[in-house]
């Protein structure tokens, strides 16, 4: 098995006082050779945004933007007349393709914003730029893999311009799991959000990331209750 953990504590990190981050890739001030990308997963920020704090109106193209708040509320703008609240619970993606500008704020004054940021390359580029947003809530059952995001859009996922996947994790502790990649050749990024994975040997804890390559079927296990993000990209 090909596979590589990324500890927590070796993830790039920034502190802009109202924006404490930390990048699994190179990100603005950040870069590390060997941490450019994996397949066509650009970014994964792992944010905590003060109240009140954001960023204004900014542009984006070709890029598949997806948002998971994990604390909080994050309150979004854009030029296509979207103006939404996004929280816990929820999935935001924003589909770049020939440019949007888009502002994101805390929508609290006083309370820290956690969340994840995902980019991902899309898989055309130029296309009509889209915005979508779900409530999961209904698909955190737990002990099972729930896909929130997919290529077409179906059975109440948000649809990406990608041949990627992505899926949440509530599991208790002491339980095994396989997981089946969707498109053969596809790799497979998981993401701890809290708890512990092990896997092929290796054991990756909170904000631990495994990337694991050309294996069409992987199996885990969860040695305590686990929060677990499981990203499938192209390697191109």
């Amino acid at each position: 098995m090909n596979i590589n953990i990324h500890k927590a504590n070796d993830r790039g990190t920034a502190d802009y006082k109202w924006l404490k981050a930390r990048y699994s890739f190179n990100f603005a001030n950040y870069f590390d050779p060997k941490r450019e990308r994996f397949g066509v997963l650009r970014v994964l920020n792992d944010d905590e945004v003060e109240g009140g704090g954001g960023f204004d109106m900014h542009p984006h193209n070709n890029m598949e933007i997806i948002t998971i708040p994990l604390e909080g509320s994050l309150s979004h703008q854009d030029n296509m007349g979207n103006s939404s609240v996004t929280t816990i619970n929820e999935v935001q993606l924003i589909s770049a393709g020939s440019g949007i500008t888009h502002s994101e704020y805390n929508q609290s004054e006083s309370e820290t914003l956690k969340l994840l940021q995902i980019w991902i390359f899309p898989k055309t580029r130029n296309t009509i730029p889209f915005y979508s947003q779900i409530n999961i809530e209904g698909k955190g059952e737990l002990n099972r893999i729930q896909t929130i995001v997919s290529p077409d859009g179906s059975e109440n996922t948000i649809r990406i311009n990608q041949d990627a996947w992505l899926s949440r994790l509530s599991s208790a502790a002491g339980k095994q799991y396989n997981y089946r990649v969707n498109k053969p050749g596809n790799n497979v990024f998981i993401f701890l959000i809290s708890g512990s994975v092990e896997t092929g040997g290796f054991k990756a804890d909170p904000r631990d990331s495994v990337e694991i390559k050309g294996e069409p079927e992987i199996f885990f296990s969860t040695s305590e209750k686990s929060e677990i993000l499981i990203i499938e990209v192209p390697e191109d």
